[in-house]
């Protein structure tokens, strides 16, 4: 059986990674050029990013099912090479309808890579080592997750907006070459099937569920189209999920979708919970801060992403020495810590946040944020799959991914509904106290700049001097001062999931459970 460096493995699976996290977010600086240069609407460019974000959520639960039938390794390749072709007509597409299908694709493509890479380091690295590794695997993730802003921020200037796509052409072929050449395909003995029925049952809840999430904002919450509505659309979802879970507990004797064995474990269940909240507070945090470095100290999207660039290098230096402290003493109060701090972090930040704060004073809280960040995604995942079975290995990483995509876009709902709903408390306020120092003939147009500057945070051309700054004055002091309400969730978040944590079993070595004979794959 060739087995292969586990080093060289995780650099294979930290690189196919590092590309599916970094989409997420690198896409968002690139909306302004892609509404001009496909002469897109809005509407359209927010698909860009909603329809990776369903397509990844929902597919996840199911990819990792087939990499534990299939074999990991295949499945992980599909992925990349899936990933990698739609990528290539990403940057291709010559009309907004056309980037909206290859989005679906590479999302798709990154839901069958994600969960085999958590699956193949548990099937490499034994229990004693793999903090280690999740260590590794864990800086990726931080790094992907911060980095977005700012590689899509020097690409969109330097080259245009096609090359976020395009940078993941030669990167892909490398990692699908190492898969096919380094990365071992070790396989569980004994015949998997597919639940086919739990697989439709799952996807229509999930993306049902996902959507009105996502898109709920945009709809006012209200009808979509015809008698379908956002709420409509949720409680179809909620529906839908609870007749899986109906069927999968008819089925825990047949190969089911979700072995509900894997919550027997009292850590993987808190986990799950954990990374939902987690999720929540990680990119419901993310959003009110980027919307601040740009609209109301003003600096661009790449000047943006290099002054948030810190949390992604404390992560990324402080996440391998967490990986083998976990080893060491257990993940329990390092996530604890971790989750702590990154909620105290980003309180700082906002704290010291004000119109005219210079940059240097956010940096403190960034760096606190970045240390807490370390010490989070390594810990979770550990304390999650440390008990798993390796014939489990890939449904209980696919569960994972998905409690943490779900999570993404409840904070993603969840905080922009909050802040859309201060920011206006906020602005009115701050028009009644602003708008009587204009001529009463100048009024008109004060509110229809304030409209504007809402809706896209930019000053309105051909208005007075005066209308034009009363109104930029308004936004951005009304946004500074509902940061505090808004982000009071994000860190409520986080603070909350350490909490949840004190009900994680402590550092005993479990039992090993008894692995199921492998079945070596014929040797190249």
């Amino acid at each position: 059986m060739r087995r292969g460096n586990p080093w060289v493995v995780l650099v294979t699976l930290c690189l196919g990674f590092f590309m599916t996290l970094l989409d997420l977010t690198i896409v968002n600086v690139a909306m302004p050029s892609m509404l001009e240069t496909l002469h897109a609407t809005l509407d359209d460019i927010l698909w860009v990013v909603s329809g990776y974000t369903i397509a990844l959520a929902v597919l996840l639960i199911t990819a990792g099912r087939l990499g534990d039938m299939w074999g990991r390794r295949n499945m992980f390749a599909a992925g990349v090479a899936l990933f990698t072709l739609a990528s290539v007509a990403c940057g291709l597409a010559p009309s907004a309808e056309w980037l909206i299908a290859a989005r679906v694709v590479q999302g798709a493509g990154a839901a069958v890579l994600m969960p085999q890479t958590m699956a193949i380091i548990v099937a490499t690295f034994p229990a004693e080592r793999r903090g280690a590794a999740l260590g590794v695997w864990g800086a990726v993730a931080g790094l992907a997750t911060i980095a977005g802003p700012t590689v899509g921020g020097a690409l969109v200037s330097w080259a245009g907006w096609r090359w976020i796509f395009y940078l993941n052409v030669p990167v892909g072929l490398v990692v699908l070459v190492m898969a096919l050449t380094l990365v071992p395909d070790v396989r569980h003995g004994g015949r998997q099937r597919l639940d086919l029925p739990g697989v439709l049952l799952a996807s229509a809840g999930l993306v049902a569920v996902t959507f009105a999430l996502v898109e709920g904002e945009r709809y006012d919450w209200g009808r979509i189209w015809s008698f379908v509505s956002v709420p409509l659309l949720g409680v179809a979802g909620l529906a839908l999920l609870g007749a899986f879970v109906w069927h999968q507990a008819r089925r825990q004797d047949k190969q089911p979708l979700v072995p509900f064995s894997l919550f027997r474990d009292r850590n993987f269940a808190l986990m799950n919970g954990v990374g939902v909240i987690m999720s929540v507070g990680l990119i419901g945090g993310m959003l009110p801060l980027t919307i601040y470095l740009q609209s109301v100290l003003g600096h661009t999207a790449l000047q943006a992403g290099l002054i948030m660039a810190p949390m992604a290098v404390v992560n990324m230096l402080l996440s391998p020495l967490v990986g083998r402290l976990s080893d060491q003493v257990g993940g329990k109060f390092i996530l604890m810590g971790g989750l702590a701090l990154y909620g105290g972090g980003l309180a700082w930040t906002v704290l010291v946040a004000d119109v005219g704060t210079a940059w240097p004073a956010l940096l403190p809280g960034l760096v606190v944020a970045g240390a807490g960040m370390a010490g989070m995604f390594i810990p979770l995942q550990a304390l999650a799959m440390y008990h798993v079975p390796p014939p489990l290995a890939g449904a209980a990483s696919g569960l994972v991914n998905t409690t943490r995509q779900l999570g993404s876009a409840l904070g993603a709902a969840v905080v922009g509904a909050l802040m859309q709903n201060r920011l206006a408390a906020s602005i009115a306020h701050e028009a009644a106290t602003r708008a009587p120092a204009l001529p009463a003939s100048a009024r008109g147009e004060f509110r229809d700049a304030l409209a504007a500057l809402s809706a896209g945070a930019r000053p309105v051309a051909g208005l007075p001097g005066d209308v034009a700054r009363t109104a930029r004055d308004v936004f951005v002091h009304g946004f500074t001062g509902s940061l505090v309400p808004t982000m009071a969730l994000p860190v409520g978040a986080m603070l909350a999931a350490a909490a949840l944590c004190f009900a994680v079993q402590g550092k005993e070595r479990p039992r090993q459970p008894t692995p199921a004979p492998a079945t070596p794959a014929r040797s190249r």
